[in-house]
């Protein structure tokens, strides 16, 4: 059976030697192997990096010397010496070896090799090392066909995949084996390798040599990854050969490999890794990093949609109010994905993560919904005032629904002395505005709004906010503080202006006479004396309406609460 070029998977036999041969693919490479084969360490010695794991008594090494018959998996990116390893490990003593990629292999022949291993044993014949590459892509059957012969030593297991195993390999067959982690190897040993491979006989042999910028440009392309910086070298001799020449220069090495692999997963490490890093430069205002880990995905092929979705979610949980308008570029970005597509849409994409990189940040949605959704699974829900229940139905009526209701549309400024929230949540805040950005000028307008919500007296402040820190529900009095109010209601104006900050509530006294006359069509007047002569029913002098007093009596005919009553059974008939 074939599997990916690296080795061939040979079909275990009953009469197996006592000291059976490496596996197909694990013995002396031929001469026209590729160059990264041929340059596969003889021995442990030989082995270039991963120092963390060749310490005296290190898990590798007594895998390697065969002193300690323990399963392991190694984890690592791409060229870091995983199949090396197996291959020093299928030389290095007189054990069994078989190997088998996921690639090809199946549940009936991990199960063949396990039989064979199993009888091998009863006969006192050697032990077995099974090698998997690629163990990620082993289905969850596959994989458990694995454990019974793991835990009680009928093989010696080596697995070797480049994809988080906390992630691809079940936490049953991860409990039975050490995981070792390869480390991308660093410049330096990527350089001794390209310098060992020009000058060996396994490799090129001397027949040419090698600029200092030529081999420079290899290790940049390398990234880490050896087995990409030999191909690249291999190639590059290729071209010098072919042109006559016995040295590799800068120039031809670049013709030879021109572009760098981007390593990235889109399933495993590389891909939480990299949205985390491009999520966490936006909210610390760097575009340019931003840019850079956008363009790593885009290279690298990532769903554009998935971008797009992240950048949304990005508008509301870290810019939110600071900029209400990063979240329409957000979403005016992933519909150009969707009608444009790729690759104009990374145009669409780099504008809005620049927007959100260099806008000012707020989290107060954030908080605001996270504290709320807290509450609500706190079991801090309450009955809905009875004032604001759907009262369109036959019946609703007599049940008292919508009576008292107050039409905020009736009054002057657009904002009525109404109760809202549930009696138990009465003077709760949620949301808090930061002094950032636009968010500047909601938070000027929230405690104006509050101030008249809940009834209270200019600037009013009392120990209502010190019970909610306590875990209580104050009464629904006037002296309710709304100094960190969070859960009013919006503010009925869009933008940041003067005007419209009027608009949904006057200036307080003390902030300048010229506020007065600013609200878009409300009479000229002083926050205080809105608050202090609230004309119509729920003034100052009425009590707030509430979920259980605004039921007890009947509207007077023709009275302006009957009207408001009104104006809540036609905004219950279209609810759906």
């Amino acid at each position: 059976m074939e599997t990916d070029g690296l080795f061939s998977l040979a079909q275990p036999e009953l009469s197996a030697p006592q000291h059976a041969a490496p596996a197909a693919g694990f013995g002396t490479p031929a001469a026209d192997a590729p160059l990264p084969v041929r340059m596969r360490p003889a021995g442990l010695d030989e082995l270039v990096g991963q120092q963390h794991l060749l310490a005296p008594g290190a898990p590798l090494r007594q895998l390697v010397t065969g002193s300690s018959p323990m399963s392991v998996i190694l984890w690592g990116p791409p060229g870091t010496g995983k199949t090396t390893i197996a291959h020093l490990v299928a030389h290095a003593t007189d054990r069994k070896f078989i190997a088998m990629s996921a690639l090809t292999a199946g549940v009936k022949d991990v199960r063949a090799v396990i039989d064979t291993a199993r009888n091998d044993r009863r006969r006192g014949g050697p032990p077995t090392v099974l090698f998997i590459d690629e163990v990620h892509r082993f289905s969850k059957t596959q994989q458990d066909s694995l454990l019974a012969a793991v835990e009680d030593r009928t093989v010696t297991l080596l697995a070797a995949t480049t994809e988080n195993p906390y992630f691809s390999v079940i936490s049953p067959l991860l409990s039975r084996c050490v995981l070792l982690t390869l480390q991308a190897l660093e410049e330096d040993d990527v350089r001794a390798l390209i310098r060992r491979a020009v000058a060996d006989q396994r490799g090129l042999g001397g027949a040419v040599t090698l600029t200092d910028q030529a081999e420079d440009h290899l290790v940049r392309l390398a990234g880490g990854d050896v087995r990409k910086a030999l191909t690249a070298l291999e190639a590059a001799a290729g071209s010098a050969l072919a042109q006559g020449a016995k040295e590799i220069d800068l120039a031809t090495a670049e013709r030879a490999v021109d572009v760098a692999a981007v390593r990235y997963d889109r399933d495993g490490d590389a891909h939480y890794d990299i949205i985390s890093a491009f999520i966490k430069s936006m909210r610390g205002s760097d575009p340019d990093a931003a840019l850079h880990y956008l363009a790593r995905m885009i290279v690298a092929g990532e769903d554009p949609r998935f971008i797009a979705r992240r950048i949304v979610i990005f508008s509301s949980e870290d810019v939110g109010m600071a900029d209400p308008q990063a979240l329409l570029v957000a979403t005016a970005a992933a519909q150009a994905v969707q009608l444009i597509g790729m690759p104009e849409a990374q145009l669409n994409l780099a504008q809005a993560v620049v927007h959100m990189a260099t806008a000012p940040k707020s989290n107060s949605v954030t908080t605001a919904i996270g504290e709320a959704m807290a509450d609500v699974r706190a079991g801090r829900v309450g009955a809905v005032p009875a004032h604001l229940r759907d009262a369109h139905y036959s019946g609703a009526r007599g049940l008292g629904h919508g009576r008292g209701y107050r039409y905020p549309h009736d009054d002057p400024k657009g904002v009525v002395r109404q109760q809202y929230v549930p009696d138990d949540l009465v003077g709760t805040d949620y949301y808090r505005p930061t002094e950032h950005g636009a968010e500047r000028a909601v938070g000027e307008r929230v405690p104006r709004l509050r101030r008249i919500v809940r009834g209270l007296g200019p600037r009013g402040a009392s120990a209502g906010s010190a019970v909610r820190a306590a875990g209580g529900a104050p009464a629904p009095d006037a002296s309710q503080s709304s100094a960190a109010s969070v859960s009013g209601p919006p503010a009925p104006a869009d933008g940041p202006e003067a005007g419209d900050v009027e608009t949904a509530g006057p200036a307080s006294a003390g902030e300048g006479s010229g506020d007065a006359d600013e609200g878009s069509g409300a009479p000229g007047a002083a926050l205080a004396a809105d608050e202090a002569d609230e004309s119509g029913p729920g003034g100052p002098a009425d009590p707030p309406a509430t979920g259980t007093g605004a039921a007890a009596a009947g509207p007077e005919p023709g009275s302006d609460e009957q009207r408001s009553d009104e104006r809540g059974d036609a905004a219950g008939k279209e609810q759906p």
